[in-house]
């Protein structure tokens, strides 16, 4: 398996996480049935063009902001990515290719798609790819060549340079740049973005791939492409299957930095709420399908996955028990929101004797740690006094005060449930 990993110039939203679930919840599901799987997943740290500044890579855009060097700023996000990787209980890959640190592997690459006739060099000192010389381009996305509008905000537009408007550079004329640079037989550059990938799966996978993980918005250009890439080198199908996860909205919203509604896993755990909490809530959601996450929803899964946990303990000491049933299910093109809907009828089954050895069952697939012991934490005097105080209000009928102290606890990570013996409390 290859999945397509983050450009680590920033740190990855809940939406960018989405892809590496699915990749894990891939891996989880063919290891149950037995099968062994390698997975590579590369960190792109180098050569990947902002759309929003004209030709300027992410990288060194991101260390004029911070006024530091773009490895540093790369070996920063890169740290904070495994940390989330972790939150989510999303298992480590075989390995993890830096694309600064394999730019031998694409100079090579590239050296032999010159010397079969599917690259160039142009008149500024770019390698492109001859997009003409690919006939079957387009099959991942559709897109055809004789349809496809010139450029990409991303890629250079150099004035004649290409030999076709749909061409892409695999390695870029350094120009005046002069950070992050490369010596090649064609001058000092950088490489593109595509070329990345195909250089490094073919490598570490024997130049050949089963599956091919990625987000939807990498179908095209950047798999077509690598597509492109990689079977011109092999001669043949080089990817087996290609899989997209789809996009994420938050509250009704595309994420970004301008709509002010960018959401990191960090934000969830200041709320309080446990990490896996965002894991659960994807997995209610089919991988193909846009889903629009919510601070309810987030907080829902949290209230679900801590019911999970107490009821496992109450149903005994028991070991995970292979379920045919959840395997049908789960096997039917990862139809997780089904699988979850199981587990929930089943949580309601008075008669099962086996619920705890299902669920952990269920658990090696889908990664909601159910087998864990939820921490109890003692109160602080601070927060012993305000949910006294409270008390004391809902009693008096100050519902304002009420609220407002109900804010705090809330802030301070304690969930309050107002029934007719009173309030009642548990941590977030």
């Amino acid at each position: 398996m290859y999945c397509c990993g983050p450009t680590v110039y920033r740190d990855a939203h809940v939406g960018n996480l989405r892809t590496f679930l699915l990749s894990d919840l891939v891996r989880r599901v063919l290891t149950a049935h037995g099968v062994q799987v390698k997975l590579i997943q590369n960190i792109t740290d180098v050569g990947h063009m902002s759309e929003d500044i004209e030709n300027e890579d992410k990288m060194l855009a991101q260390a004029k902001a911070e006024s530091i060097d773009p490895f540093a700023v790369a070996r920063k996000y890169e740290a904070a990515f495994h940390t989330d990787l972790a939150h989510l209980n999303i298992e480590q890959a075989d390995a993890y290719p830096r694309a600064s640190e394999s730019i031998e592997l694409m100079l090579t690459m590239i050296e032999q798609l010159i010397a079969k006739d599917f690259a160039y060099v142009g008149e500024d000192g770019t390698v492109y790819f001859s997009a003409q010389a690919f006939p079957s381009y387009g099959a991942i996305s559709g897109n055809r060549l004789d349809a496809l509008q010139p450029g990409h905000r991303y890629e250079y537009s150099e004035d004649g340079a290409k030999r076709f408007h749909a061409d892409w550079a695999l390695w870029k004329n350094a120009g005046g740049r002069k950070e992050m640079i490369w010596d090649s037989p064609w001058g000092p550059g950088f490489p593109g973005w595509h070329i990345e990938c195909s250089a490094m799966s073919l490598h570490f996978l024997n130049l050949h791939i089963n599956l091919h993980v990625g987000g939807i918005d990498l179908r095209f250009p950047h798999h077509e492409n690598e597509r492109a890439q990689s079977n011109a080198i092999t001669g043949n199908e080089s990817v087996d299957l290609w899989l997209h996860g789809e996009h994420l909205l938050f509250e009704g919203r595309k994420m970004s930095k301008s709509a002010r509604n960018v959401v990191l896993l960090k934000d969830v755990i200041d709320r309080g709420f446990d990490p896996l909490a965002v894991r659960l809530c994807f997995l209610e959601n089919r991988y193909r399908s846009q889903m629009d996450l919510t601070w309810a929803s987030i907080e829902a899964a949290d209230a679900t996955l801590k019911r999970w946990r107490k009821k496992i303990k109450s149903w005994g000491n028991q070991l995970p028990q292979k379920d045919e049933e959840f395997l049908t299910i789960i096997d039917n093109d990862l139809d997780t929101p089904k699988a979850i809907q199981y587990l929930r009828t089943l949580e309601k089954n008075e008669n099962s004797t086996n619920r705890a050895a299902l669920f952990l069952f269920a658990d090696q697939i889908l990664g909601l740690d159910l087998a864990r012991e939820e921490v109890i934490k003692p109160l602080t005097l601070e927060q012993e006094e305000i949910l006294k105080q409270r008390q004391i209000a809902r009693n008096e009928k100050r519902w304002v005060e009420s609220d407002e102290l109900r804010i705090k606890l809330e802030e301070s990570g304690i969930e309050i449930m107002d029934g007719p013996d009173g309030q009642t409390w548990n941590w977030r």
